[in-house]
């Protein structure tokens, strides 16, 4: 699928950070005039990123906002308590009109309510400290709401994973790449096992203060459940073609990645459970009890045979909707372990070598993102 790249984007210089809720934004007319509406009617939008330890990548994720074609908006990064240079590098946007604020680590979620609380746009474009958005991707969407699509409908857009070169980002459309209903968006969700990235989407100021913050009891897929409440506070899905979202993937060094970390584990488990309730109190019909059992069944293997306690109340709610889940299914390349080791030899060994993949390809990426580089430029196709 084609899409909008975007703009070439510069390495950030690092500094020295600072501790304490702070505030650094552009008063200056000079510093907000290349954020300056075009003819002063058009609505504005708040583009939040919340930020931990980002140094590496926050400059270029910042110049992804400010390049956006959509001219009238405002910038808002919360630091999260970062223990590297994060803060010195988003300080050096404040005269293009980037307004940065500091508070202790409270997690991600904490980060967007505090982003959206300072905010003050009409629309609202939330955006990680390590993605990209394309140049069109805010004025696209924008221009379906103008054209009449109205405030209670989610917009969403394509969005490409990429580790270091966004020029080799991977445009893969699911079958939420599309205009649905809550209730067919969720049951494509759940069923199939696809998510859209949390920088697809754009919603309405009315549609975001309906649907509630951003639950902090979730360390992983906060956004899941958040855009879950979303979707049933809205009248559906907009989905808009052309350009989209850059989503920096890592895999096992990724905030979403659950690994043995009980926290994570049972706030996922916790997030499992509201996607499901949220999902039935649209329908409960056999249709949706299928979605919801397979739903389950692909994340057993997060907490067997760790934790037989989640596993128990998994099996219980898929039996109160007519299923089974048995144990989960290794790998075939690792199943042959488990049969003369046990599941307690057989997952590490799966995971590691998963993660070990990961870090080849991620080590191969750099190395070829350094050599298409020029002058601290990222070069894109």
């Amino acid at each position: 699928m084609d899409v909008a790249r975007p703009d070439k984007a510069l390495t950030g210089v690092g500094g020295t950070g600072e501790t304490g809720l702070t505030e650094t934004s552009a008063s200056s007319s000079e510093g907000m005039s290349s954020l300056a509406p075009s003819n002063g009617t058009e609505p504005l939008v708040s583009i939040l990123i919340p930020a931990y330890n980002a140094e590496r990548f926050i400059a270029d994720t910042i110049r992804s906002a400010i390049n956006q074609t959509w001219q009238r908006k405002e910038i808002i990064i919360v630091d999260d308590g970062s223990k590297d240079n994060t803060v010195a590098i988003a300080r050096q946007f404040a005269s293009q009109g980037v307004k940065v604020v500091q508070q202790k680590n409270q997690g991600a979620a904490a980060a967007r309510n505090t982003a959206f609380s300072l905010s003050q746009g009409e629309y609202i474009q939330w955006l990680d400290a390590d993605d990209l958005l394309g140049l069109d991707k805010v004025a696209g969407q924008m221009r379906a709401f103008m054209e009449g699509i109205g405030n209670r409908t989610l917009l969403s857009s394509p969005w490409g994973s990429f580790m270091y070169r966004p020029s080799r980002a991977r445009f893969v459309s699911s079958s939420l790449w599309a205009n649905l209903s809550p209730r067919e968006w969720l049951l494509h969700k759940l069923g199939e096992n696809v998510f859209m990235q949390t920088g697809t989407w754009l919603v309405s100021r009315e549609l975001t203060e309906a649907a509630g913050p951003w639950d902090t009891r979730l360390l992983g897929d906060d956004d899941g459940e958040y855009f879950c409440r979303i979707l049933l506070a809205s009248e559906g899905v907009h989905f808009v073609r052309g350009s989209g979202v850059y989503y920096r993937a890592f895999g096992f060094n990724s905030l979403s990645y659950i690994g043995r970390i009980p926290k994570k584990i049972e706030a996922h488990w916790l997030s499992m459970q509201l996607h499901i309730r949220y999902l039935r109190s649209l329908e409960d019909s056999p249709r949706v009890h299928t979605a919801c059992i397979q739903y389950l069944r692909n994340w057993m293997f997060c907490f067997y045979p760790e934790r037989l306690d989640i596993v128990r109340e998994a099996q219980r709610l898929a039996a109160e909707m007519g299923g089974e889940l048995g144990v989960p299914e290794l790998s075939w390349k690792y199943a042959w372990i488990e049969k003369l080791f046990g599941w307690g030899l057989a997952k590490p060994v799966q995971l590691r070598a998963i993660k070990l993949r990961w870090k080849v390809a991620a080590t191969l990426d750099k190395a070829l993102y350094r050599l298409e580089s020029r002058d601290g430029e990222l070069v894109l196709e």
